[in-house]
């Protein structure tokens, strides 16, 4: 650093500004080329005044005579290296190519710029300040009192009026749950929006500020509109301040008092329609987004003017960055600015509060990003929203801890903490008892069903439901018409055919066709055998032994039945199965021979011990078992085409035999739906989630 310092900017203007909490007086500095301004203590100011002087030590030894402050040549010093920092001094003579280097190094490169306007970026619409200026006079009734008065009497008719219509008004909300809805709250969403950024550029106007720009911010390239009110910071008094902060919400607000009722009074139609969208989507949109004071919308400048500390995000990130260290690593590090405890607690409470609010945030627009782009584009947009908003700040944290390794080695906290991560992420990767757990169905290991034939009628029912069937016992006795015309026309046939052999031996012309006689009755002979051998299909005999089950209680003999009708199931009770699907992540943990358990679902059927009979290597395409859809009250999720089930996601059916019941224990129904439990291979949690991660972006990416 030279002797002789180079001058501040002629340009630069200083402002008066609002008392600072500890009360002491503060100023604005303002920059009008960048339209940017700096926010000064008293110290501060006292430095700047004695700028001439050119030196630290002659500027600090200046302040201590002349006024009641202490300053240091550090201090001096370290305001010298922000306003060098934030280019606020006097170019010196022949610097032109020292600048020129300068700005070349804070160029970024094509991808850094690529990146960041990714990220997000500004688009200027409008230079609004002279039809501001014009309109700000005509609208100064927006912001009598007794406007207000009259808005909040209108939102208390508009509630008492929809409290007698809730039913048509709720009707209404569903309604609206169309394309052509999303549409319509697309569009009102957005003219709201305006309203909301003319509610700052007025309010701003009528304090005296200039504003400069309106346009629209493109953050991760969903677009939010904005307004240049940055001349707000020279205002002095912070309640103008709050005004202008606060005026976009105020202005939805007033929007959904007055559209609720006018909503209550209009008549069906578009306007009755717009209005309710205008009292429905405008006062929650403003509030759970605007007002939020974990992004950098109006609730986060309500919140800075309301507590008086500019630059609220990066001052609290500060603090619980430390805080944070010290609890770690206990270094004994002065914090970054001295508060109370009690605002030093809630300033490291609300900066996790808004990395939590932003993890979660921007791993939603990562995904929807995902979704909605190309596979390979938007796994590289997912992955660079993940990059630059979670692991580099995790990297600086990261990197200022190395910065400090001496310090932290010589922590006896920091060993401790270690040596508990070093048993945290053991556990992790130490394999433990995971067991499988899914739903399943259990039932028969055999069952016979005996389905109705084409053009049947029933004629006789032989056992009834819940009678016991041995093999090849009658079960049902079916008719066909067609098959009774057969038969009648092969007896006819046979007999014509046998009373003409018998008639040969007296007529001559019968024993010259002798031989055709006797082709004939052996032809006749056999389609008789293929009519009896027919009409056994229509005699439903038990495949095997069991209980008849499933019979319709109101099938009577005569009625006539749809092919394929199913009439009942001969179900053996001398073996039981389990029918189970797990998901793709589990799968390689089941082997033949594994141990599990089915429970009943409600508690009211048996509970029996499993063991896995076969696991299938290929995902299930179909889902036969319809009883285990979310549709039935199961768990596999399922859409439905065409009467088939397929699943959404991929799992793998597995068969288990279960135990018989203890003896004197029966079992009423034939299939329970119940919970499965298998014991499958030890499997770590750590390595569980990253089989997890790998398995599905391998598959979303298409490999």
């Amino acid at each position: 650093m030279s002797t002789a310092w180079p001058a501040l900017r002629e340009e630069l203007d200083l402002l008066p500004g609002p008392v600072l909490p500890d009360g002491q007086p503060s100023w604005t500095l303002h920059d009008p080329v960048r339209n940017l301004f700096f926010q000064l203590d008293w110290a501060s100011f006292e430095v700047l005044k004695r700028w001439h002087l050119g030196a630290a030590e002659a500027i600090a030894q200046d302040v201590i005579e002349h006024t009641t402050l202490t300053l240091h040549k550090e201090d001096v010093n370290a305001l010298f290296q922000f306003v060098q920092r934030n280019d606020l001094l006097e170019p010196l003579p022949n610097s032109a190519g020292t600048l020129a280097q300068q700005w070349q190094s804070r160029r970024s490169s094509w991808m850094q710029w690529l990146l960041h306007n990714y990220l997000f970026f500004r688009l200027p619409l409008i230079k609004p300040d002279r039809w501001l200026e014009l309109w700000a006079p005509r609208l100064g009734f927006l912001f009598s009192r007794a406007f207000a008065w009259i808005t909040a009497l209108a939102l208390l008719a508009g509630l008492w009026g929809v409290s007698r219509s809730w039913g048509e008004f709720t009707t209404t909300l569903v309604d609206s749950l169309t394309w052509q809805g999303v549409l319509a709250y697309g569009l009102t969403l957005g003219f709201v929006k305006v309203l909301h950024e003319l509610g700052h550029g007025f309010t701003a106007k009528r304090f005296g500020c200039r504003v400069p720009t309106m346009g629209v911010a493109f953050l991760v390239l969903w677009p939010v509109a904005y307004t240049d009110t940055n001349e707000v910071w020279k205002l002095t008094r912070r309640d103008q301040r709050l005004k202008v902060a606060g005026a976009g919400i105020a202005t939805e607000l007033v929007i959904a008092a007055w559209a609720l009722l006018a909503w209550v009074w209009l008549p069906e139609g578009s306007p009755k329609s717009m209005a309710f969208l205008l009292a429905t989507t405008t006062w929650v949109s403003t509030l759970a987004v605007n007002a939020s004071p974990f992004m950098r919308f109006d609730g986060y400048f309500l919140l800075s003017d309301f507590l008086q500390m500019p630059n609220l995000h990066s001052r609290a990130f500060a603090l619980a960055r430390w805080d944070l260290r010290e609890k770690l690593f206990k270094l004994g590090e002065p914090p970054p600015e001295s508060f109370t405890d009690v605002r030093r607690r809630g300033l490291i409470l609300f900066a996790w509060a808004t990395w939590i609010y932003r993890l979660a945030l921007f791993l939603g627009i990562a995904a929807l990003v995902y979704h909605f782009f190309i596979k390979a584009l938007g796994i590289l947009l997912f992955l660079v929203e993940i990059v630059w908003f979670i692991a580099k700040p995790l990297w600086s944290e990261i990197s200022a801890w190395y910065m400090r390794r001496p310090q932290i080695l010589r922590s006896r906290r920091a060993r401790w903490n270690a040596t508990g991560a070093i048993v945290l992420i053991a556990l992790c990767w130490l394999p433990l008892p995971a067991p499988i757990r899914t739903e399943g169905i259990l039932q028969s290991a055999e069952i016979w069903p005996l389905h109705a034939l084409e053009a049947s009628q029933l004629q006789q029912q032989l056992l009834g439901d819940m009678h016991r069937a041995e093999v090849s016992t009658p079960v049902f006795t079916l008719d066909s018409p067609a098959l009774k015309v057969a038969q009648a026309q092969s007896d006819a046939q046979r007999t014509q055919y046998l009373q003409q052999m018998t008639a040969a031996g007296f007529d001559s012309e019968l024993r010259r066709d002798w031989q055709v006689l006797q082709e004939r009755q052996l032809q006749a002979a056999t389609q008789q055998l293929a009519v009896e051998t027919e009409a056994s299909r229509y005699r439903l005999n038990a495949s095997g032994a069991g209980v008849l089950r499933d019979v319709d209680p109101d099938l009577r003999p005569g009625d006539w039945l749809a092919r394929n009708e199913l009439l009942g199931r001969v179900v053996s009770r001398d073996r039981l199965e389990v029918l189970a699907y797990v998901q793709e992540e589990d799968v390689q943990r089941i082997s033949v021979g594994d141990s599990a358990i089915f429970i009943a679902d409600a508690g009211v059927g048996p509970v029996l011990d499993l063991t896995v009979r076969s696991v299938d290597q290929d995902a299930s395409r179909t889902l036969p078992e319809a009883a285990l859809s979310t549709a039935a009250g199961g768990n596999i999720q399922v859409r439905s085409m065409q009467g088939t089930l397929y699943p959404e996601r991929p799992v793998y059916r597995v068969v288990l035999d279960a135990a018989m019941p203890h003896s004197g224990e029966t079992i009423l129904q034939h299939r329970w739906r119940g919970k499965v439990s298998i014991r499958g291979r030890w499997e770590a949690a750590a390595s569980q989630f990253v089989n997890t991660a790998a398995s599905v972006f391998w598959r979303e990416a298409g490999f």
